[in-house]
């Protein structure tokens, strides 16, 4: 259940293609080949109303979370955090080179005793890769 949110400043449009930064993590998530790709979930949530540092309204940001489930080991999840924020990172080059810009990423395992789902997608891709 490998679910990163994007949250990012309104402002940082001018500069990044979300929808592709939205792609670049989906698909480096896929690389790492650790999550099951039914379960690959990528948003991005632009944020309209934000403060950073001393209140420059040029100032911009991105905040990535990952919220994963229970399982994997500390220099499992390490290494795919580290390769998903290198291909982010990569993407988000030129904000860097032409605007003041902030860019986290933090990593959060969900408790498997609250926390819930239900899934039909993993079938589907199955039968997709049988069939199709």
């Amino acid at each position: 259940m490998p679910h990163f949110t994007l949250q990012y400043s309104a402002n940082l449009e001018g500069h990044v293609d979300i929808a592709k930064a939205v792609e670049i993590v989906r698909k480096a998530a896929v690389e790492t080949g650790i999550f099951p790709l039914g379960g690959i979930r990528v948003r991005a949530v632009r944020c309209e109303h934000y403060a950073i540092g001393d209140g420059n309204p040029d100032f911009a940001f991105l905040d990535m979370v990952l919220r994963l489930g229970e399982g994997r080991d500390l220099s499992t999840r390490k290494a795919a955090g580290e390769h998903i924020f290198r291909a982010l990172s990569a993407h988000l080059d030129p904000a860097f080179a032409t605007c003041k810009f902030a860019l986290s990423f933090d990593m959060q395992i969900n408790d498997k005793d609250t926390s819930w789902k239900r899934n039909n997608i993993h079938e589907a891709l199955k039968s997709e890769g049988v069939h199709g």
